[in-house]
């Protein structure tokens, strides 16, 4: 007779008070916050800075759409992780929040980059916004890429979750018969 019993023991250590806390922005996901940031910002003033033919056509306007809206929703969650309300609200799926987010704005910014590129010999605005797009279409994936790993592994966004597997084995051999 032979039985197994395996036990699988998960902890999430949360602290729920909002607190400051630069630190964040010395690990990888808070560099990358920071770096889309401050790409979406260079993009956006290359685009302000072209012609204003280019900047008021539908290329112009929709990497100006991408640039506000990543620097907006990007402050955000930087802000968010910063004062730890992330943490807070450790419920909520922030990992794939994220990582949805940053899978669309890999891919909006690759669009928004490509057409910008494809207008880049008319205006030098619009060349240098399409090189920042490409650099913040890397950024974005990177992190696309990170959060889907943490995401795999169970991991929180934000506080520690800790999981615990103990296995306890027993193997009884049957009595020799003489």
């Amino acid at each position: 007779m032979e039985y197994e019993t395996r036990t699988t023991v998960t902890e999430t250590h949360v602290q729920t008070d909002l607190r400051w806390d630069p630190n964040y922005v010395k690990t990888i996901p808070g560099i990358l916050k920071l770096s889309a940031i401050i790409l979406n910002l260079i993009g956006f003033i290359c685009v302000m800075s072209a012609a204003s033919y280019y900047r008021e056509s539908a290329t112009g306007e929709w990497f100006t759409f991408v640039c506000m809206t990543g620097f907006w929703v990007t402050s955000a969650l930087l802000l968010m992780y910063l004062f730890h309300v992330i943490e807070k609200f450790h419920v909520i799926p922030w990992l794939m929040i994220e990582f949805g987010f940053c899978a669309l704005w890999a891919f909006f910014y690759m669009t928004a980059a490509a057409a910008a590129a494809a207008k880049g010999s008319l205006s030098s605005g619009l060349a240098a916004a399409s090189f920042f797009g490409f650099v913040s279409m890397l950024v974005y994936g990177y992190d696309t890429y990170l959060k889907f790993q943490g995401w795999r592994a169970g991991q929180l966004a934000q506080g520690e979750r800790k999981v615990t597997n103990t296995a306890k084995s027993q193997v009884t051999s049957p009595t020799p018969g003489f």
